[in-house]
């Protein structure tokens, strides 16, 4: 038998956003409770950390993307990733998280043992062979939805033929100097948007960025400095003025993607309005913001204070919409027979996806397949005791959902103690009608269908797709006829007890 060299009650893996306020709330609820979050990188920050394209940003304001528990102060709602990773360590520094934190710790494997009411976890420290063996009673995977180590990118013909550099903006190289080229992106979802813009303007500026398309997305032009947010904050104070202005924006963002589903072709017209306005007359619009989709069936990409159409207004910036037939020693050839001239060339062609940075799953010896679990309540996997996963929101602010879960985290926490169970598992009933986890048409998550878990078409099996919705769902009934507690009796092995309201 190994030897366990640690034991905590709570592991939290990952010290991004999700994890640094789950590690903030469980330690606030219980302060006795041995609590410990696990970063496989050098730092913390998750994605805020780990992408370092120009211009990176967030999509969603910071008032929602933010914690409830934290105002966000600067003036920009729309902020860069280095603002946000300023206020992710205020945040470690303010609540004292930093002696839970342990960088260079990656979870390779966890296995579960009904036995003893326990993970095991075997974690790899840095890029060495040494490995430690850590008992919780809890997991809480705050590891994002894709791979760190690697980005999408399709196999393009002739690509070793191209002489210029190519780049995937999830390994952006530190100080690249792009100043005076050619560059071509290919991609038009949330990374291209902002490249676009980013790579234009300041100092170091590209002499011309062209925006290779595939297929048209839907691009939305907001402030990127919310004077609503200002006003209520110096009337209100800061954390009633924030608090306000989260309640303000979640029910803003909840009509506009309510309205949009609800009337599809009414919200295509409004947004082709918009940029019709803000592009130069005679700009093609029909063919480069003309999706085959309806809004919000992939996310909408954000242009703060209109960047983006501003970029091509100038001419600094272009949008080709073809196929690639293949690399060239100069640039990219086009189906249609044109030749794109190109220095560098940037593939923001999207993510792979992962759930729980790749571990090995493993319940009482047998291999956990998450394509088979189903999602209760958005947290926690049909037959996988005491592990709970951290997903946000795909068309609002992801944090928004994270706070949610981690009170209602919390809450079950404390029933278990008060009633002396040590074990949590969500039961499917067989033959249960299932829909993939993210109704999202977007490439990288239906590539991955065949890997991640799956949700019911009911509640509490249905994820939620609104911060109203789930607020009702987990700040109600704490648990249903479907979660089933247990716990070890001291003498005869253990003792199993179905709980429901």
């Amino acid at each position: 038998m190994s030897i366990v060299d640690e034991e905590f009650d709570v592991v939290i893996i990952g010290a991004g956003i999700s994890g640094i306020g789950a590690a903030r709330y469980v330690t606030t609820a219980f302060p006795g409770k041995r609590v410990v979050v696990l970063e496989s990188r050098d730092d913390i920050g998750g994605t805020w950390d780990l992408f370092r394209y120009p211009g990176i940003r967030s999509d969603s304001d910071l008032h929602t993307f933010g914690y409830e528990f934290k105002p966000w102060k600067d003036r920009a709602a729309i902020a860069d990733a280095p603002l946000i990773r300023d206020y992710l360590r205020e945040t470690v520094d303010e609540n004292g998280l930093s002696r839970l934190i342990r960088l260079r710790h990656r979870v390779i494997a966890a296995e579960w043992s009904t036995a003893d009411a326990a993970w095991t976890l075997r974690v790899r420290i840095g890029d060495t062979a040494e490995h430690r063996l850590i008992k919780t009673n809890w997991v809480f995977a705050a590891t994002g939805y894709y791979r760190y180590d690697e980005g999408f990118t399709p196999d393009f013909p002739g690509r070793e033929d191209f002489a210029g550099v190519v780049i995937h903006p999830q390994h952006w190289p530190e100080g690249y100097d792009y100043s005076g080229r050619n560059v071509v992106v290919i991609g038009s979802g949330a990374t291209a948007i902002t490249l676009v813009p980013s790579m234009v303007s300041g100092p170091g500026a590209a002499s011309h960025v062209t925006m290779l398309q595939r297929t048209p997305t839907y691009v939305m032009s907001l402030p990127r400095v919310d004077t609503v947010a200002l006003a209520l904050t110096k009337l209100f104070g800061e954390r009633r003025g924030y608090a306000l202005t989260r309640f303000k924006n979640i029910w803003l963002d909840r009509g506009v993607v309510k309205g949009m589903r609800t009337f599809p072709r009414v919200g295509r017209a409004l947004i082709r309005r918009v940029n019709k306005r803000l592009l130069p007359t005679g700009f093609d619009v029909d063919t480069h913001f003309n999706p085959p989709y309806e809004p919000w069936d992939q996310r909408l990409c954000l242009a703060p204070d209109g960047d983006f159409f501003a970029a091509i207004r100038r001419g600094d910036a272009s949008v080709v919409t073809d196929r690639i037939a293949r690399f060239t020693e100069s640039g990219i050839l086009l189906e249609s027979g044109r030749e794109l001239p190109a220095d560098v060339i940037v593939t923001a062609t999207g993510l792979n996806m992962q759930l729980f940075g790749g571990m090995e799953l493993r319940v009482d010896g047998s291999p956990v397949d998450l394509s088979e679990t189903i999602a209760y309540r958005g947290m926690l996997l049909s037959g996988v005791p005491n592990l709970a996963m951290a997903v946000g929101y795909t068309t609002s602010s992801w944090t928004l959902k994270i706070s949610l879960m981690c009170r209602y985290f919390c809450d079950l926490l404390a029933h278990m103690d008060s009633h002396g169970y040590d074990t949590a598992v969500a039961v499917a009933e067989p033959g249960m009608a299932t829909r993939p986890v993210l109704d999202l048409s977007a490439g990288y998550v239906l590539r991955a269908q065949h890997t991640i878990p799956r949700q019911g078409t009911e509640l509490p099996w249905r994820m939620g797709l609104s911060y109203p919705e789930d607020a009702k769902l987990l700040r109600g009934a704490l648990f249903d006829k479907s979660l089933h507690f247990s716990r070890i009796a001291e003498t005869s092995g253990v003792t199993t007890e179905s709980s429901h309201v």
